[in-house]
């Protein structure tokens, strides 16, 4: 700190070079925010009491082939499993495709046991009676209801794209909930009404409630050897894997996340690095000038590295600033995707391991030009030319 205006002023001696060098940290910091903030939710982010319980069943063949809807009951009687309800991705179109506010997940579910399958959901007891007890009725998260300005008795139609038959739905219902208010519910029963032969009596998923956390594992292997001679073979998952799997149409993404943020810390310390060992060719006599007046080697050293630091923390403050503002607007923004990012955060913790990752860098890319220069006898630097 006794140095900090000397270190200051060395930093701001090149204004123009040394904003591009905080401007190019700041843009490698700011994409290794938004990056490390994903890799936290996608594979360390904590289940809640209730996810940790569920599964998915699906078919093993892929998610678009459907499996009958009579695996329902035969799930039910498995010893562990708690609940067990239908959980069918309806798709189709609200008003305009084109407009992004309009596209939110839609799902014809078993009105009467979603409540019970996600107790997270909160709604008054009279909306939860009316969405249950009317065939047409659904139920929106409250994200859903301030986007479109939905009150209770709006109607809503939602014309089918991947199922050829068009809803017409009445709001009976708005929840809350911290995990996940964005979705649209409606009744199994009144889709299966309107299907026809191929698809009537046919489902996509089932979703399980184990009794205890404990039970998940060998309930997917149960619920899967149960159908295993089945013609509509099955695969069950845990919720969070579930919403994995979607990511793995797109390679390990696990993989892809550690290089990208793996190369862009190379390339963050080849830039700061080239930028000092420029600064500090061009101050060379004036090391000498400093060991003259009685400035050791390694305060001379601490000097230049400090430099470094600074201008790395600098940048790394400004890019985690800008990531925080992007992870914010990604997850306030409608995505056409089914992987909930309602819980993407830049946390505390990750950006003060990205500061430290700054103050690293700035190390690391200093130290060899630093020291190089520092060590050098006094003679020899004065008799340095420009």
């Amino acid at each position: 700190m006794l140095y900090l205006p000397f270190i200051l002023k060395n930093a701001l001696r090149n204004p123009g070079r040394s904003a591009l060098t905080a401007g190019s940290i700041a843009a490698s910091f700011c994409m290794l925010g938004v990056l490390s903030a994903l890799y936290h939710l996608f594979f360390f982010a904590p289940d809640t009491n209730e996810s940790a319980q569920r599964l998915i069943v699906r078919n093993r063949i892929s998610i678009a082939n459907l499996l009958p809807l009579s695996y329902r009951n035969q799930i039910r009687n498995v010893p562990g499993v708690k609940e067990v309800i239908v959980f069918q991705w309806f798709g189709g179109v609200y008003k305009d495709s084109r407009d992004p506010a309009n596209f939110f997940p839609r799902f014809a579910v078993d009105a009467a046991r979603l409540f019970g399958m996600h107790p997270e959901y909160k709604v008054s007891d009279d909306q939860r009676a009316a969405f249950i007890n009317e065939r047409t009725a659904c139920m929106v998260g409250r994200a859903i209801a301030n986007r479109l300005n939905l009150k209770l008795g709006d109607r809503m139609p939602i014309t089918g794209d991947a199922f050829p038959v068009n809803l017409n739905l009445t709001l009976r219902a708005i929840y809350d909930s911290e995990a996940d208010d964005a979705d649209l519910f409606f009744h199994y029963d009144y889709l299966d009404e309107l299907l026809f032969r191929g698809y009537k009596s046919q489902v996509g998923m089932f979703e399980v409630m184990a009794e205890r956390r404990e039970d998940v594992p060998r309930l997917a292997h149960d619920i899967d050897a149960l159908f295993r001679r089945s013609p509509f073979r099955t695969k069950t998952d845990s919720e969070k894997n579930f919403m994995l799997s979607f990511l793995s149409y797109l390679g390990n993404v696990k993989l892809f996340l550690i290089a990208v943020c793996g190369s862009l810390t190379i390339t963050v310390v080849l830039v700061s690095a080239n930028t000092i060992a420029m600064s500090v060719r061009e101050r060379i006599r004036e090391v000498g000038v400093l060991k003259t007046l009685g400035f050791t080697t390694m305060m001379v050293l601490r000097l230049v590295l400090g430099e470094a630091v600074l201008l790395a923390m600098l940048g790394g403050a400004i890019g985690l600033s800008i990531a925080y503002g992007i992870v914010y607007a990604i997850r306030n923004t409608p995505l056409p995707i089914l992987i909930d990012l309602k819980g993407l955060e830049l946390s505390p913790l990750l950006t003060l391991l990205g500061l430290l990752l700054a103050a690293t860098v700035g190390l690391s890319s200093a130290f060899v030009p630093a020291w190089n220069t520092a060590r050098r006898q006094i003679l020899d630097a004065l008799r340095v030319t420009d």
